[in-house]
């Protein structure tokens, strides 16, 4: 028995280690992705914006898929306001045609960058999709967390990213500034 826990331990300990998560407060490192159209993307192309949402999607997570008519839904509402909404998809079976295919049929119009290698998810410590993190024009995560609190809109009872987009562009501190991600695992290439 103490062996079995000792092996579970070293495991967890070593899986934690892979990836090394982004804090709120810390600064992200740019970097660059191309779209699902291969039109690259550079986060530091962002910063004109008073808000940058990166949400880590799927095209085959059920959980992810629950939400995209709120994804579409937040770009719409928050575009106008000096927002950018970024996808990033990291998962190593799904390619950018699926991409591409999978935003044209759920009418989301925002960028959706194919992090292959999931590097990019590994640098945020992103584990799940949907997984937010909200940045401000100096690339500082402010937010991280879900986007709601259910995967069932009639069942939702907090809105945690439009409640730090909504503080955080009228100048207040971001209140509630870390909830708990779910949702499928990011499949990673080994």
């Amino acid at each position: 028995m103490l062996k079995k826990v000792i092996v579970f331990l070293l495991t967890t300990c070593f899986v934690a280690s892979l990836f090394a998560a982004i804090s709120v407060g810390e600064t992200v490192k740019d970097f660059t992705l191309k779209n699902y159209d291969g039109k690259e993307y550079r986060l530091s192309g962002f910063t004109d914006k008073d808000a940058i949402v990166l949400i880590f999607v799927s095209t085959r997570c059920p959980v992810s898929n629950a939400y995209n008519k709120r994804m579409a839904k937040l770009f719409a509402d928050y575009s106008g306001k000096n927002v950018a909404i970024v996808g990033i998809n990291s998962n190593k079976n799904e390619k950018p045609a699926d991409i591409a295919a999978h935003a044209k049929k759920h009418g989301l119009q925002f960028p959706i960058l194919k992090d292959e290698g999931n590097r990019i998810a590994d640098m945020f410590g992103a584990t799940v999709t949907p997984e937010v993190y909200l940045l401000n024009p100096k690339l500082t995560v402010v937010y991280h967390g879900h986007i709601d609190d259910s995967q069932r809109p009639q069942q939702v009872k907090r809105q945690g990213l439009r409640k730090a987009l909504d503080e955080l562009l009228s100048g207040k501190p971001i209140s509630d500034n870390s909830t708990k991600a779910f949702g499928c695992s990011i499949k990673r290439v080994k």
